[in-house]
């Protein structure tokens, strides 16, 4: 398996696209057939936000969240205005060279946040700009997290904010908290979702809205 992120050309408006016109921009090569991502989207900033999964199997057997020399497990976000891509000068590894096939030599540039498990459909709130994320669990938590700009969410270190590996005492250094949690006996596998911005519902404006796949559950 591998994931591209690719560019195509529309002549009507965006109604059809011509395959013809695919331009790849940027592969990941997939050694798993699980955790290989789950949205992409153009921020308020006008930049393209991409999500990957740490490559598959279960406790992320080659630590590659932890890896910034890799795609693996991250948040990526670049410039698709031009062909090849550019990458925003406040990225955390901004001046290494690019890592267009999913990795590099030296911490990869394209990387905004890492240390993620499976991020499963991340949004920006309409009001404030900020990045809410769902990142699913392995056996135990699933979590939300609020990502910033170099943040690292501490796959597999931890797993939510519990220790994970090593199973006690580990080392949270440089890790930041998901804002929310929930263990497996109420729910098995979180779906990202948005913050509500609407006038329809009373009370619920500036409520981050999501979902569980598992058990069906609406938080």
């Amino acid at each position: 398996l591998t994931s591209y992120v690719s560019r195509f050309t529309s002549t009507d408006g965006g109604l059809t696209l011509n395959p013809a016109s695919e331009v790849v921009l940027l592969t990941l090569p997939q050694p798993y057939n699980n955790h290989n991502g789950g949205h992409l989207t153009f921020g308020p900033d006008g930049l393209l936000y991409v999500g990957f999964g740490d490559g598959g199997s279960s406790n992320d057997p080659e630590h590659r969240a932890q890896d910034t020399t890799s795609l693996w497990g991250t948040i990526i976000r670049i410039n698709v205005g031009s062909v090849p891509y550019t990458i925003p000068a406040g990225n955390p590894f901004a001046g290494n060279a690019r890592c267009d096939t999913g990795t590099g030599a030296a911490a990869c540039p394209e990387i905004f946040a890492w240390g993620l498990r499976n991020p499963w459909k991340f949004n920006f709130d309409s009001l404030t700009g900020e990045l809410y994320a769902g990142d699913v669990g392995q056996s135990e938590y699933e979590e939300v997290d609020l990502l910033e700009n170099g943040g690292n969410y501490g796959w597999r270190i931890r797993e939510a904010a519990h220790c994970n590996i090593p199973a006690e005492g580990c080392s949270t250094a440089g890790l930041t908290d998901p804002i929310v949690e929930y263990p497996r006996s109420v729910g098995q596998s979180i779906t990202g979702g948005y913050v509500y911005r609407g006038s329809e519902i009373s009370g619920l404006p500036g409520s981050y809205v999501f979902g569980d796949f598992s058990s069906g559950r609406i938080f």
